[in-house]
C-alpha cells in the first residue's frame, strides 16, 4: 500500500512540475535541431577518419579527435582511460567461389572479426549446409573435412528487429567453434540482415577453449550469395566452395576510453552516464555503428550546457573502446568506478543507429519504471512512446547492480541491420534530422533523471516499513 503511495506521489510531483519540464524539454529539442553540433562531428569521425576497428590507427585518431571536442565544450575534467584492447586486421580482400554445372559463381565475403587466416594458396573443399546447431549436431562427424555452411535467417516476422537479429547472432560467433570440434576444415555464415543485397556483414566470432589445431576459418556471405549457394546445393550436394582470407591477430595494445565531465551542484558523488562507443568494424566508416551514439553523447552534455542546465548530480560521457570485440572499455570502466567506490545511479547507452527515436528501454525497477512513465506527456510531442523494461547497452551493462537505472536509446530498428557490420555503414546512409532528434531525446532524459533522481531498493524498504 505504501509503495503505491509512493508511486502516486511522484506522479504527482511530475504534474506539478510538469510545466516548467515541458519548456526545458522544448528548448531541448529547439537547441539539438537548430543548433546541433552532432552531424557535424559525425562528418568529421565518419569521412576523416573513417572505420575504427580497436587497436588501430584510426581508433586512436578517434580517441584524440573526441578528446579534443570534448575539451572546446568547456566541460569540468576530460580524460583518457587506459584500457588494452585486441588488434586484429583483416588483410587484402577476400576472395570466395563455388562451381556449379560447369559455372564458377562468385560471391561477396568477408573474415569475420577474430577469424584466423586460410592457408596462403585459399581453401577448397565439399559445403554442408545447416540452419542451426541442433543440425550440426545431428551431422556429426559427417562434418569431418568439409565447409559448414549455417545460413539460419533473421526471421522476418519479428518487428523488433534486435530479436530477430539475436536469435541467429550465435551462429556467426561460435559457428567456427562448434564446427571445429566435429572436424570441419572451414565455415561461411550467412550475413545478419534482413535486406537481401549483396554485401557480407563481419562482426565477431570466437574459438573460446578450442585448441589451436582444431581452430579454422570463418567468413560471412552476403544473403543474396547465401541464397544461390543453397539453391545449387539443392541440385549438387557434392559442389565445392573455395574461399580465401589473409587475416591475422597480434598482440594486444593501449588504448583508451574517452570521459568528459560536468560536476554536479548539489549531489557531486552521483554519478550518471551517457555513452556510446568509439570502435567500429573496418568495411564502412562505422556511422550508425556506433558513430551515431558517440556524437549523441558528446552533444547531450553540449545541449544540457546550451540549454542553461546546471546539473545537479555529476554527468559523464563515455565514449567507450572496443565494444565490437571484446568489451574491453566497458569492463575497464566498470572495474575503475568500483575500485574508487563511486555511486552510479543511472547509466544511458546509444548503440542502435542514428534513426528516428522511439524511445528507451530500461534495466531498473518497477518504481523506477513508473517514475519514466510519468513523463510520458513530456516526451509525446515529439512521437516518444516506447518505454519498456528491456535490454539497455553492452558497455553500459557491467555497471548494473540492485540500484542502478540503465537505459538504452530505442531508434526505429528497421533499416538498422541494412547497415550494420556492412560496407554501406556510412555517413550518407545517417539523417541530420533523426540523428539530432536522438540527441535531443536522450539529453532530456538525463536532464530528468538528474531533476527528479531514482528510486533506490532503500527507499522503496523505508517506504513499506
Amino acid at each position: 500500500m505504501k509503495l503505491k503511495i509512493l508511486i502516486a506521489a511522484l506522479l504527482l510531483s511530475a504534474n506539478v512540475f510538469a510545466q516548467n519540464d515541458k519548456e526545458t524539454v522544448k528548448t531541448i529539442y529547439s537547441q539539438s535541431l537548430t543548433n546541433g553540433q552532432s552531424y557535424q562531428w559525425l562528418d568529421y569521425l565518419s569521412n576523416q577518419i573513417g572505420g575504427r576497428l580497436s587497436g588501430s590507427v584510426s581508433a586512436e585518431k578517434a580517441v584524440q579527435y573526441t578528446k579534443l571536442e570534448l575539451e572546446k565544450l568547456g566541460l569540468d575534467k576530460v580524460w583518457l582511460q587506459e584500457v588494452m584492447v585486441p588488434k586484429w586486421e583483416r588483410g587484402e580482400k577476400e576472395v570466395g567461389y563455388f562451381e556449379t554445372s560447369g559455372e564458377k559463381l562468385n560471391v561477396n565475403i568477408c573474415a569475420l572479426g577474430g577469424s584466423i587466416a586460410t592457408p596462403a594458396a585459399g581453401l577448397k573443399a565439399q559445403v554442408v549446409e545447416v540452419k542451426s546447431f541442433e543440425e550440426l549436431e545431428a551431422l556429426g562427424t559427417k562434418v569431418k573435412g568439409k565447409i559448414v555452411f549455417f545460413n539460419g535467417a533473421l526471421n522476418p516476422e519479428l518487428i523488433h528487429t534486435f530479436e530477430a537479429y539475436g536469435g541467429c547472432s550465435k551462429q556467426r560467433y561460435a559457428g567456427a567453434y562448434e564446427a571445429g570440434k566435429l572436424g570441419a576444415v572451414g565455415v561461411i555464415v550467412r550475413s545478419l540482415n534482413l535486406r537481401q543485397d549483396n554485401l557480407p556483414h563481419t562482426g565477431s566470432m570466437g574459438y573460446l577453449d578450442l585448441p589451436n589445431n582444431q581452430r579454422i576459418p570463418s567468413a560471412a556471405i552476403s544473403t543474396n550469395d547465401s541464397n544461390a549457394l543453397s539453391e545449387a546445393l539443392k541440385k549438387d550436394k557434392n559442389l565445392e566452395f573455395y574461399f580465401k582470407q589473409s587475416c591475422k591477430q597480434f598482440e594486444d595494445v593501449l588504448s583508451y576510453n574517452v570521459i568528459g565531465e560536468i560536476t554536479g551542484s548539489e549531489f557531486p558523488e552521483e554519478y550518471m552516464v551517457v555513452g556510446g562507443h568509439l570502435d567500429s568494424w573496418d568495411l564502412g566508416d562505422g556511422s550508425h555503428d556506433d558513430g551515431a551514439g558517440v556524437v549523441q553523447s558528446m552533444e547531450v552534455v553540449r545541449l544540457l550546457k546550451e540549454s542553461g542546465i546546471k546539473p545537479k548530480r555529476t554527468i559523464r560521457v563515455v565514449l567507450f573502446m572496443n565494444e565490437e570485440n571484446g568489451l574491453r572499455g566497458g569492463k575497464k570502466y566498470a572495474e575503475e568506478a568500483q575500485r574508487k567506490n563511486e555511486n552510479h545511479v543511472f547509466a544511458l547507452e546509444s548503440d542502435s543507429g542514428g534513426f528516428t527515436p522511439r524511445g528507451f528501454s530500461f534495466d531498473c525497477s518497477d518504481a523506477n519504471l513508473n517514475k519514466v512513465l510519468s513523463w510520458e506527456p513530456l516526451f509525446k510531442p515529439y512521437l516518444i512512446h516506447y518505454f519498456e523494461k528491456g535490454y539497455s547497452g553492452a558497455d553500459i551493462g557491467p555497471l548494473k547492480n540492485d540500484n542502478i537505472v540503465l537505459a538504452g536509446l530505442r531508434p526505429d530498428s528497421q533499416r538498422y541491420f541494412d547497415h550494420h557490420h556492412a560496407a554501406n555503414d556510412t555517413f550518407d546512409a545517417v539523417n541530420k534530422r533523426e540523428l539530432e532528434l536522438g540527441a535531443a531525446t536522450m539529453t532530456s532524459l538525463i536532464y530528468l533523471f538528474d531533476k527528479y533522481g531514482t528510486v533506490t531498493i532503500s527507499d522503496v524498504k523505508e517506504i513499506k516499513n
